[in-house]
């Protein structure tokens, strides 16, 4: 790292470490869990369900409607925790024998306590939603296991970006959303204060580290970052979770996978992100391509 970005950059992890100091939470007092779980209530918005907007939603009760919202819920978060350890060890992998004096590596180590804590949080909102462990297909299982041992720099960075912030605007809409039960409305809250933060963090990582970046670099870069975006966004909504919530499984998967409002949904909330991916030389032309297979571009 060069003078500049050290000063530009010590500010800001200092910053980081007096706001995670101020505006943590445990989630262990801070989300009821006692409560028993209102079965009357969503587990998302419902217009961010895979099914909104279909005939097959049009058709559907009420208890099916929140029953699907509430394992998408628990998939979307199980997903989640599959990415954060993830995101665990590439940030343990950075900062390997680091100063430890440094703002940066306290941050890090912060921020592994932060994602240590979602994890549990994830784990328990997902459990008490009553849903079983949503997990991503055996070959995204193996593409990550690869991912997290060579991912690095730009690579690691810009995809721990674009897990949290296609998280971060669903967050953002079920927190404030009545219809959302409240211990997952909760949930919702921690995350969304604490990973703004992390995201931060990312940011200026991603920038950093493709300040100066050669024509290769950023091809080879952002190919590997849009293909860990397709696999985290294509594990998110586990098919599972049709039968799980009493649907014809397979007439929800072919309704989900034609349905252009939840498309919609999911281009409108990346919007921002792609801007910053375009800035940084991230979107070349076989990046969008995936993106687009992805439906966030």
């Amino acid at each position: 790292m060069t003078a500049t970005a050290e000063s530009r950059q010590e500010p800001m992890t200092s910053r980081l470490l007096d706001s995670s100091a101020m505006l943590s939470c445990d989630p262990v007092t801070e989300v009821d869990w006692e409560t028993p779980l209102d079965t009357t209530m969503h587990g998302t918005s419902p217009e961010w369900s895979t099914l909104y907007g279909t005939r097959y939603w049009d058709e559907m009760t009420e208890e099916q409607r929140t029953a699907l919202t509430r394992q998408e819920a628990a998939s979307v978060a199980s997903t989640g925790i599959w990415f954060e350890m993830i995101l665990q060890q590439m940030i343990l992998r950075d900062f390997y024998a680091k100063d430890p004096t440094d703002p940066d590596f306290q941050w890090a180590l912060t921020e592994i306590a932060d994602e240590c804590r979602h994890s549990i949080m994830f784990a328990r909102g997902a459990a008490k939603l009553g849903a079983p462990a949503y997990r991503p297909n055996r070959l995204v299982v193996e593409l990550g296991r690869g991912f997290k041992t060579i991912a690095s720099g730009e690579t690691a960075y810009a995809a721990i970006l674009v897990a949290e912030e296609v998280l971060d605007v669903m967050q953002r809409d079920w927190m404030r959303d009545e219809r959302v039960v409240p211990f997952v409305r909760t949930i919702n809250n921690i995350h969304v204060i604490e990973e703004s933060r992390h995201m931060a963090f990312a940011r200026e990582e991603t920038r950093q580290k493709m300040a100066g970046a050669g024509w290769l670099r950023r091809q080879i870069s952002s190919v590997m970052v849009a293909i860990a975006a397709l696999a985290i966004v294509d594990s998110m909504w586990n098919p599972a979770v049709y039968e799980n919530a009493g649907l014809d499984r397979k007439r929800a998967l072919r309704e989900a996978r034609d349905n252009q409002h939840f498309k919609s949904m999911l281009r409108s909330s990346c919007a921002g992100l792609m801007e910053f991916l375009d800035s940084c030389g991230l979107l070349t032309k076989p990046a969008v391509a995936i993106y687009r297979r992805a439906n966030l571009l």
